[in-house]
């Protein structure tokens, strides 16, 4: 439920309505707005008489969130989140590119596609330093000397860092040395692994997964937010359906739907989405002209040599071209790139 606190409501009636709350056995997340503040409370409300809250001075109203997320929707919080990651602020009117290639493989090459991707006009550096894959012998990443190499580009170039941490016993490390931790498809229901990144004071980018409903997938984000962590950027990467043309189908409708019902700022993955290249800049563009707030796309210099997901990634001048190509687009929707 939503506690509504008048407009003319102290910061001790606040405080008092916040302890009584936390007495009755509810968790509580306040929002302080320019008019007014409202208290959203989560918990039981079997036993619960409203009048308790109502009677007490400065509360205004009592609304309940009908929505299965309670602190994800709009219904807590209307104003749209803004999440701040060095220059970046994701969710607001820039859109925001998180660009490099899928696994880390080697320094040198690391920082030179770092050096490209920031040239070109990303914000953010992607990398991934554990490589879950379909298969035991496949690739799975450099663990923390890619977290090593992460930083050393980081250092060099000013980009911040986004990778993806699989396991719970990874949480701690992953977080010494990243901006932004990642949670991907495979993982958007492991729900130890959402709390554990949920007590961390770092931004998460949650991928939605491969059969996951936009309920299921603001759910996940709901566990993230309820362990303390409120900023949660959303990631479309494509769900599995019937298609074969391409790896996954994107679902660009994903894009307004999250935009109505959750405040949190929502971006496309057009790689992974379509696991091959010539795809990529169709999407990146047509996701930036449906509202997305930013894009995570792959860029390595040499796919064929790539040892993950060469075929989907765009070379350095490719990626170039196409940031260009989405300032005149982000410009037309009114929004900012470069």
């Amino acid at each position: 439920m939503i506690v509504v606190m008048s407009p003319t409501a102290s910061r001790e009636q606040i405080d008092n309505v916040e302890k009584k709350l936390s007495e009755l056995g509810f968790k509580t997340h306040p929002i302080f707005g320019e008019v007014k503040t409202v208290i959203g409370a989560i918990g039981d409300k079997r036993q619960f008489n409203p009048q308790v809250i109502t009677s007490m001075p400065g509360v205004e109203n009592l609304v309940p969130i009908m929505k299965p997320y309670k602190l994800a929707g709009r219904e807590l919080k209307q104003v749209p989140t803004i999440i701040q990651v060095g220059e970046a602020r994701i969710g607001s009117d820039e859109i925001t590119v998180m660009a490099g290639p899928c696994a880390i493989e080697n320094e040198q090459s690391f920082i030179d596609t770092a050096i490209k991707v920031k040239e070109a006009g990303a914000k953010i550096l992607r990398g991934g330093a554990f490589k879950p894959r379909t298969s035991p012998y496949a690739f799975q990443g450099l663990e923390e000397d890619g977290l090593k190499i992460m930083a050393a580009a980081r250092e060099a170039t000013g980009l911040k860092l986004v990778t993806e941490v699989v396991d719970t016993r990874d949480v701690e490390l992953v977080a010494s040395y990243t901006d932004i931790l990642q949670i991907g498809a495979r993982n958007m229901q492991n729900f130890r692994l959402l709390q554990e990144v949920g007590m961390y004071n770092k931004p998460v980018l949650l991928k939605r997964g491969l059969s996951a409903t936009i309920e299921e997938w603001l759910m996940a984000a709901e566990y993230i937010i309820a362990g303390g962590n409120p900023n949660v950027i959303l990631c479309e990467r494509g769900i599995r359906t019937f298609e074969t043309a391409t790896r996954n189908t994107v679902d660009m409708s994903a894009i307004p739907v999250v935009k109505e019902q959750s405040h949190l700022p929502i971006i496309v993955d057009p790689s992974h989405a379509t696991g091959t290249w010539k795809y990529v800049s169709a999407l990146a563009k047509g996701a930036v002209a449906t509202g997305a707030d930013g894009l995570i796309i792959e860029v390595h210099p040499d796919p064929a040599a790539a040892l993950c997901d060469g075929p989907q990634s765009l070379k350095p001048l490719k990626f170039s071209q196409l940031m260009k190509e989405l300032d005149t687009i982000a410009k037309a929707v009114g929004r900012i790139l470069l």
